[in-house]
């Protein structure tokens, strides 16, 4: 991995993946800073119930981002799109702090267009665009087409659909060389402690947890872990310091 110099200019924000109400309470435990909340992880994350979301809110003060995505294609039509703005703006209704989406046309480019329409439905309204991103045909074309979407504050990614184990290095080399793209980074995807370093001092403050959460990795069979979001919360607090050479005790 090339060294990238650099200096860290914002604390590391913390977003835990959650599917209900005791991932949520755990990872508040654990002092994480956001939640995501979504269904269905094992295709890619749905919208959730909106009863889950009341349920989510009841137990944490964090605030609380939802997935916005109907189906499995990262594509949409008229109806589809009439359906995640009523639904996005019940969720907002119900203490939702923002939202996550993301749209590719037919040719697997960013579909500005339509992402566009629904933030412009949301003003005011933060959000991030999800995984789906790094399914686009051509990278440095998808970060120029994302990083002047209104609204948008994240874009996660683990520069590879196969996760940081092989997109990490060219993160690290795309946030260091551009801080737009460094500030907009949620690092997502199969995060390791041993990427942390590489990834502070290329910039990037935003990082996303899922299954590295969880005890055997498991979406399915285990619920978010107090102690494991806390360890990586240590971890991510004494990042900057250590970025910069300054010893940690």
């Amino acid at each position: 991995m090339a060294i990238v110099s650099g200096a860290p200019e914002s604390e590391p924000l913390l977003e835990v993946c959650v599917l209900h109400a005791r991932d949520a309470a755990a990872a508040t435990a654990g002092e994480a800073d956001r939640l995501l909340l979504l269904s269905q992880p094992e295709r890619g994350g749905l919208t959730p119930e909106p009863s889950v979301l009341s349920a989510v809110l009841r137990e944490t003060d964090l605030p609380v981002r939802v997935m916005l995505r109907v189906g499995d294609s990262l594509s949409i039509d008229g109806g589809q799109f009439s359906r995640l703005v009523g639904t996005a703006r019940t969720c907002l209704e119900l203490g939702a702090a923002g939202v996550s989406f993301g749209f590719l046309d037919h040719d697997l480019e960013i579909d500005r267009a339509s992402c566009s329409a629904l933030a412009s439905e949301l003003v005011g309204v933060g959000w991030t665009f999800h995984r789906g991103f790094d399914q686009a045909l051509e990278p440095r074309r998808a970060w120029r087409d994302v990083l002047d979407l209104p609204g948008l504050d994240a874009v996660a990614s683990a520069g590879s659909t196969r996760g940081l184990a092989a997109g990490g290095d060219e993160l690290v080399e795309r946030a260091g060389g551009n801080p737009r793209i460094a500030a907009q980074l949620l690092v997502s995807g199969g995060l390791t402690t041993e990427q942390v370093p590489w990834l502070v001092r290329a910039g990037v403050h935003q990082f996303g947890l899922g299954d590295e959460v969880r005890p055997g990795g498991s979406w399915t069979k285990a619920y978010v872990d107090t102690a494991a979001v806390r360890a990586w919360r240590l971890l991510l607090d004494d990042a900057p310091q250590r970025a910069l050479g300054v010893p940690v005790d």
